[in-house]
């Protein structure tokens, strides 16, 4: 049982240390670190939780966090509209966005193919990748999913959906039957590491020499 002074106190603590990789010491800093500050700041902080919480949208395209309805990357003119790059959550956009090294598309799964767990294709957003390819004019699309079991069972379901799939748009134009290409990140990622903990050198290596995938 905690020693708290104040029952505020605890509650405020137990708040932060609901947070994913916030221990209860920790939570206690934090909010003590509140308390030393001034309302207003206080005020700011809890305002931009709200905001947060309110305003912030997921793009209706590529399902990535953003600020309207489509986010800047999808509505970019100077982004690589043939290449989908798929992966697990926000985050990973964020760390492959930092390696300076892709200049494409994303589609943001917001999970992977988890059975222990309950979580089957229909709860992440494979049907509205496939619509996506089916609708747009798209040559490639990137696998770059965590290195575990589930990550390469997620992305031989996503293979076996889209294995048939060929060009359409203005190849289509030509009775081009190309096949999609589909590929993923080269192995310089370690077997079972998440994207979002990989060093931004190694990810970028492992995007810019990625290889066509094949089960």
């Amino acid at each position: 049982m905690n020693n708290y002074p104040s029952i505020l106190l605890s509650e405020a603590v137990d708040q932060f240390a609901s947070l994913p990789g916030v221990g209860r010491k920790t939570a206690l800093r934090l909010v003590l670190h509140l308390l030393r500050q001034s309302d207003k700041e206080v005020e700011v902080f809890a305002g931009a939780l709200t905001r947060l919480k309110q305003e912030v949208k997921y793009c209706r395209v590529c399902h990535t966090i953003s600020d309207q309805e489509v986010c800047p990357i999808c509505q970019s003119h100077s982004r690589d509209k043939h290449t989908i790059c798929v992966v697990e959550n926000v985050q990973d956009v964020m760390s492959i966005e930092n390696t300076g090294q892709y200049n494409g598309l994303y589609h943001v799964l917001g999970g992977i193919i988890s059975p222990m767990d309950g979580v089957g294709p229909s709860d992440i957003e494979i049907d509205s990748l496939v619509a996506r390819i089916e609708k747009e004019d798209i040559h490639e699309v990137i696998l770059a999913l965590p290195t575990t079991m589930e990550g390469d069972t997620t992305n031989f379901y996503i293979y076996r959906r889209l294995q048939n799939t060929t060009l359409h748009h203005s190849t289509q134009l030509l009775n081009d039957t190309t096949p999609l290409k589909i590929s993923q990140i080269a192995r310089g990622v370690a077997i079972g590491n998440e994207l979002e903990y990989t060093d931004e050198i190694t990810l970028g290596r492992s995007i810019v020499n990625r290889i066509e995938f094949k089960m």
